[in-house]
């Protein structure tokens, strides 16, 4: 039996005939489920949301619930997520808002673990890790194989570049570069330094790594450079790499500003 009797759905939900629904599940209106896709019992999922296949949405998890956000007035926006992604126990993950992008959305092959949470109007890539009681406030953007450790709280509007690495119970309040490692409380927020292990592990070449190496050598620990020339530097002395293209398009298009601490300021 796919979906047990004691399960609540409402009649214009759209489930795939491969869906698994297990006990006290409750599905509403205007949600859309994907092909062998597996809700967990206790779990509640609200519309307008669409979730894609192969998705495992744990038990007591909150997915699609309105936004945490005083001006939401009941206006249709959606959550929206892709195929593979494993989200755990006790997660929540809610709706965009109008002054937003009106959508949530979360991307393929994501591990987002027991009592994450993610606000409105979030985007995450691809391979992003979330850890236990990570939690993203409004707006939050994540870039693909970003991995967040357990108990960190990322500040609305705050973007987290691909492949980064958040140490557990970090507060972070500007955005974080990609490739990096970084951990501590928000005002003690430090850059240890480019995340090597995370990219080989990923298949990155050691050239590109050592290219990556000197551009932060540049960016970060330049103290006689104002960061516009740091960047500039940095463009100069190694090219023919997407990487640190990447990186300095980072911080050129941040709006909140970019941690630039290191543990050896």
């Amino acid at each position: 039996m796919l979906i047990h009797p004691t399960a609540v759905i409402a009649k214009k939900a759209e489930l795939d005939s491969t869906v698994h629904v297990g006990p006290y599940a409750v599905i509403e209106e205007g949600v859309r489920i994907g092909a062998d896709t597996r809700v967990m019992p206790h779990a509640v999922i609200f519309g307008p949301t669409t979730i894609g296949e192969r998705n495992l949405i744990g038990s007591f998890a909150t997915i699609g619930g309105a936004p945490q956000d005083l001006s939401y007035k009941g206006e249709p926006t959606e959550l929206i997520i892709g195929n593979d992604n494993q989200i755990r126990e006790y997660a929540s993950i809610h709706r965009g808002t109008p002054g937003g992008h009106g959508k949530t959305i979360i991307g393929n092959n994501n591990l987002l673990m027991a009592y994450i949470h993610i606000a409105h109007d979030c985007e995450l890539g691809d391979h992003v890790i979330m850890a236990n009681v990570a939690t993203l406030a409004g707006h939050v953007a994540v870039g693909s194989h970003a991995s967040i450790g357990g108990l960190v709280a990322i500040h609305q509007f705050c973007r987290i570049g691909c492949f980064s690495y958040i140490g557990g119970v970090s507060g972070i309040g500007l955005d974080v570069p990609p490739y990096v490692i970084i951990a501590g409380t928000r005002n003690r927020t430090r850059i240890s330094g480019i995340n090597k292990i995370g990219l080989k592990r990923n298949g990155f070449s050691r050239e590109t790594i050592s290219k990556l190496e000197n551009a932060f050598r540049i960016i970060f620990r330049s103290p006689n450079l104002l960061i516009k020339d740091a960047l500039e530097l940095a463009k100069q002395e190694i090219t023919d790499c997407p990487e640190v293209d990447c990186m300095v398009r980072f911080f050129e298009e941040s709006k909140r500003g970019v941690v630039k601490r290191t543990v050896e300021d």
